[in-house]
C-alpha cells in the first residue's frame, strides 16, 4: 500500500479533511519563506487533530538548531523532513526519524545521495527548481534508478490526474502532494485531497491485479 502524505497544511479544516481522506501523514512547513509556512505553536494546534497512526512530518530548510529544538518541542512525535541543503551530519544530529529531500535534475546521482543518507527513513524525490520545494513542478521520473535501495517518496507536481501513473512508473513506498491539491498556496480543497486518495488507491489496485 502505497503511504500518502498530505504536505502544507496551515487551517483545521484541512488537517480533517486529510484525515477523512485517509492520509498516513500531514506535513506543516517551518520555513519561514514558505508561503505555507506555520509557526511550531500553530503546527502544534494543527497536530492536537491528528487521531494515532497519522503522523505529523516537519519541514525544516537549513534551519539552525533553535529552529530545529522549537519544531521538535512543539511537536514530540514529529518524523522531521529536511528539505535545503543539509550534509548528512546535519540530519543525524537530531537524532531523530527523519525524511531527506532530493533535489532531482539530469545529473543527479540518486544512488550516491541515498547511500550518503544511509540513516534516513526515507529519501523523498522533488523536483529541482530555483529555491527549495519543487514549485508544484513534476520531474522526470526516468531519473529514479530501479536499483535505490532505500525507500522513496514521490514528490514534484503530484495530482489526482498523475499520481497513478508515477506509482506504476517508480513504485514508491509513499507520495507526497501540496500544490496538487490546493486552491490557492496554503489553502487545500476538501474535494481535491479526497480526489488525490481515490486515486493512489486505486492505483495500488491496479498493481494487484
Amino acid at each position: 500500500m502505497t503511504r500518502i502524505k498530505i504536505c502544507g497544511l496551515t487551517r483545521e479544516a484541512d488537517v480533517e479533511a486529510a484525515i477523512e481522506a485517509g492520509a498516513d501523514a500531514i506535513g506543516f512547513v517551518f520555513y519561514a519563506k514558505s508561503p505555507r509556512a506555520v509557526t511550531p505553536q500553530r503546527a502544534r494546534a494543527l497536530a492536537r487533530l491528528l487521531p494515532p497512526f497519522v503522523t505529523p512530518v516537519g519541514l525544516f530548510v537549513n534551519a539552525t538548531d533553535a529552529e530545529l529544538q522549537a519544531g521538535l518541542a512543539a511537536l514530540p512525535n514529529m518524523l522531521v523532513q529536511f528539505h535545503g541543503d543539509e550534509a548528512p551530519a546535519d540530519c543525524d544530529r537530531v537524532q531523530r526519524p527523519y525524511l531527506r529531500a532530493a533535489r532531482m535534475a539530469p545529473g543527479v546521482d540518486l544512488l550516491d545521495f541515498a547511500a550518503s543518507f544511509s540513516n534516513a527513513q526515507a529519501i523523498l524525490l522533488d523536483a529541482h527548481v530555483d529555491g527549495y520545494g519543487g514549485g508544484g513542478k513534476v520531474f522526470d521520473w526516468s531519473l529514479v534508478p530501479p536499483s535505490v535501495s532505500s525507500r522513496l517518496v514521490l514528490s514534484g507536481g503530484l495530482s489526482a490526474a498523475n499520481v497513478a501513473d508515477g506509482i506504476a512508473r517508480v513504485r514508491p513506498w509513499a507520495v507526497d502532494v501540496s500544490s496538487g491539491v490546493e486552491v490557492s498556496k496554503g489553502i487545500k480543497s476538501a474535494d481535491l485531497i479526497h480526489e488525490f486518495c481515490i486515486a493512489v488507491r486505486r492505483a495500488d489496485a491496479e498493481l494487484t491485479r
